[in-house]
C-alpha cells in the first residue's frame, strides 16, 4: 500500500512539474516567429501582441525571457483601443519616437530616475539584436517584446515623473492614483504631437527649485565617482549576534573597497578593524580614532551613488507639492535650517531657524498662519511632560518652580507641586504646565499659530544666541525663527494692503510694536492667512551646483532602505 502511495505521489509530482514547465514554455514569445518580408511584419506583430497580452494578463505581466510588464492592464487597454497594432516600429524599422524614448530611458538619471526600472537592459539587448542581426530583424516576437516594453516603460515614466515613487502620506497633495485614462491620453498625445520632451516635461512639477536641482544633475553625473560601494546599515540590532556579525562583514567589505583592509571569509578582530578605520580616516583627512560611530558610518555611506539617490528622492518630494504653489507662502526646510517667505516667485524674507531635536522632531505638515500672539505664555506639550518633567517631579515636587514654570488645574488656578502625588502618573497629568509671558519665555516675545495636530508653532526664542550654531536641531519640536519680526510685519502689511471695503483691520505694524514695547499679551487674528509648508529636502541647487544637507532625522536613510535598496 505504501509503495502504491509513493508511486501516486511521484506521478503527481512529475505531472505538476511538467505542467509548470509547460506553462513557462508556452509563453507566446519564447520561440522565433520569422516573417518573410518587411511588408508582412506589422500584421504578424499585431497578431503576436494580441496573444502575448492575453497570456500576460493571466500570468502577472510575464511576456517571456524574464520580462515582466509592470502596467499590464494599462498596456493591454491601450493596444486594444488601437487594434493591437505595434506603434514603436513599422516594417522592421524603428519609429523616430522609439529612438527618442529609448534615449530618454538610457539617460533616465538626468531626471533622477533609474534606467532599469523601465526595461533598459532588456531593451538594449533587444535593440542591438534587431539593429545588427538581419535574421533576428525578421522575428515578429522580438518586435512584439520591444513594442510592449517601450509602452510599459512609458507608462512607468508617466507615473514616476508625475507622482514619484514615494508612498502617499499626510502631506502629499497627489493622494489619488492617476486614472487609466490619464495614462492612455498621455501616450495618445505623444503619438499625436511627436514631441517626447515636451510631453514628459509637462508631467513634472513647475516649481523653479525642482528644475534648478534637475538642471544640476548633468554636472553632478559628469564628475561623480560611479563605483558601487557596499551600503552599511547602522545601528545594528542590539543583542542580535547575527545582525552584528552581518554589520561587521558589510563594514569589512566596505573598507576593503577603499583598500583599507583585505576582504576575506574570516572576519577581522577588533584590532584589525580599528586599524582599518584609522586608515580610512587618514584617507579622508579626519581625526583618526579608529572608532565606529554614526558619523563615521554616515561618511562611509556618503558615496556619489548614495548622493544621487538623495537627489532622486528630493525630486520626488517636489512631486508631493500642489500642482501650483500659492502666490504667497512660508517655506520651512528643516535639514537646511531655514525659513523663506515667498511672494510671487520671489523670496522676500530669508531666515535661519532652529527645529526639533531628532528625539523631538518637528513634524512635516501643510497649514497656514491663523494668528500671532505678542508676549505669549507657553503651555508645555504632554510629550515633554511625560518624557522630561514627570520623572524629575517624582524626585523633586518643586522642580517646575526652579525652572520658571507653574502648575495649573482645570479651573486655571495655580497648584503647588507639593500637593500632587506624582507617583500616580506615568502617561500624563490632569494639569497644565505653563510658563508666563516675558522676555525669558521659551517662545520669546512673539509666536505664530497655525492649525496642526502637534501643538507646534513658529516663534521667537529667549535663546537667540543658538542661531549662530551650524547644527540647529535643538528644540522640542517647534520652529524658532530668527527673523520673526520681519515675518510679523510682512503679515501685518499684507493684511493692511488687502482690506476690503467696509472691513476694519484692528492692528498694524505700529500697534504690534506698541504691544511689544509695553510687553502686552495680545492675540492678533490674521485675515489673509498665509500658507505654510514644513518640509524635509536634504539637497537643493545653489549657484548652479547641488548643496547637500545633513539627514538630521534619518528620513533619507529610511527611504533609501525602503525604496532604493536594489539601485
Amino acid at each position: 500500500m505504501n509503495y502504491l502511495k509513493s508511486n501516486v505521489s511521484l506521478i503527481s509530482f512529475v505531472f505538476v512539474f511538467f505542467l509548470l514547465a509547460g506553462c513557462h514554455t508556452n509563453v507566446p514569445t519564447n520561440k522565433p516567429v520569422l516573417v518573410s518580408t518587411p511588408e508582412k511584419m506589422d500584421k504578424k506583430t499585431s497578431e503576436t501582441i494580441s496573444n502575448v497580452l492575453e497570456y500576460a494578463l493571466q500570468h502577472n505581466g510575464d511576456i517571456g525571457d524574464t520580462i515582466r510588464l509592470q502596467f499590464t492592464g494599462l498596456v493591454n487597454n491601450f493596444y486594444k483601443a488601437n487594434d493591437d497594432n505595434n506603434v514603436w516600429s513599422h516594417q522592421e524599422k524603428w519609429e523616430p519616437l522609439a529612438d527618442s524614448l529609448y534615449q530618454f530611458i538610457e539617460h533616465a538619471a538626468l531626471s533622477g530616475l533609474f534606467s532599469n526600472d523601465y526595461h533598459f537592459k532588456k531593451l538594449r539587448t533587444l535593440k542591438d539584436a534587431l539593429d545588427m542581426d538581419s535574421v533576428k530583424r525578421t522575428d515578429a516576437n522580438l518586435w512584439t517584446k520591444a513594442d510592449l516594453m517601450l509602452t510599459d516603460g512609458f507608462m512607468h515614466l508617466v507615473k514616476d515623473l508625475k507622482q514619484g515613487r514615494l508612498n502617499k502620506d499626510s502631506i502629499s497633495y497627489n493622494k489619488k492614483e492617476l486614472s487609466d485614462s490619464f495614462y492612455s491620453a498621455t501616450l495618445t498625445n505623444l503619438f499625436s504631437t511627436k514631441q517626447l520632451t515636451e510631453v514628459l516635461n509637462g508631467l513634472q512639477p513647475k516649481e523653479a527649485g525642482y528644475w534648478a536641482l534637475k538642471n544640476c544633475i548633468p554636472g553632478f553625473i559628469d564628475s561623480m565617482d560611479k563605483r558601487i560601494y557596499t551600503y552599511v546599515t547602522y545601528p545594528f540590532k542590539p543583542n542580535d549576534e547575527k545582525d552584528s556579525l552581518s554589520f561587521i562583514k558589510n563594514l569589512q567589505q566596505r573598507l576593503s573597497e577603499s583598500k583599507c583592509i583585505a576582504f576575506t571569509s574570516i572576519l577581522p578582530d577588533t584590532l584589525q578593524l580599528k586599524l582599518a578605520i584609522k586608515k580610512y580616516q587618514h584617507l579622508k583627512n579626519i581625526r583618526q580614532d579608529g572608532k565606529i560611530s554614526a558619523t563615521f558610518i554616515k561618511m562611509l555611506n556618503g558615496s556619489d551613488g548614495e548622493r544621487f539617490k538623495r537627489i532622486a528622492l528630493t525630486l520626488d518630494r517636489y512631486k508631493q507639492l500642489p500642482d501650483s504653489m500659492p502666490e504667497k507662502y512660508i517655506w520651512v526646510n528643516l535639514p537646511a535650517y531655514y525659513m523663506q517667505l515667498w511672494d510671487h516667485d520671489t523670496v522676500v524674507i530669508n531666515s535661519k531657524i532652529i527645529c526639533g531635536k531628532p528625539a523631538t522632531r518637528t513634524p512635516l505638515l501643510n497649514s497656514y498662519i491663523t494668528d500671532m500672539v505678542t508676549y505669549p505664555t507657553w503651555t508645555v506639550p504632554n510629550s515633554i511632560i511625560v518624557k522630561q518633567y514627570l520623572p524629575k517631579l517624582k524626585n523633586n515636587p518643586n522642580y517646575l518652580t526652579s525652572i520658571g514654570l507653574h502648575l495649573v488645574d482645570s479651573k486655571g488656578e495655580t497648584v503647588s507641586g507639593n500637593d500632587v502625588k506624582w507617583s500616580k502618573y506615568s502617561k500624563g497629568i490632569p494639569y497644565k504646565i505653563m510658563q508666563g509671558s516675558g522676555d525669558d519665555n521659551a517662545l520669546g516675545i512673539l509666536k505664530f499659530n497655525f492649525s496642526n495636530a502637534y501643538a507646534v508653532y513658529l516663534h521667537d526664542t529667549n535663546q537667540r544666541y543658538l542661531f549662530k550654531n551650524a547644527v540647529r536641531s535643538l528644540s522640542h519640536g517647534c520652529v524658532r525663527v530668527q527673523e520673526w519680526q520681519k515675518l510679523a510685519f510682512y503679515i501685518a502689511r499684507n493684511d493692511s494692503m488687502n482690506v476690503k471695503p467696509g472691513e476694519t483691520l484692528h492692528y498694524t505694524t505700529d500697534s504690534i510694536m506698541a504691544w511689544l514695547d509695553r510687553k502686552e499679551n495680545k492675540r492678533i487674528s490674521v485675515k489673509n492667512k498665509i500658507s505654510l509648508f514644513i518640509r524635509y529636502f536634504t539637497c537643493e541647487a545653489k549657484n548652479g551646483k547641488i548643496k547637500f544637507y545633513d539627514d538630521i532625522y534619518g528620513e533619507d536613510k529610511f527611504i533609501r532602505e525602503k525604496y532604493f535598496t536594489d539601485k
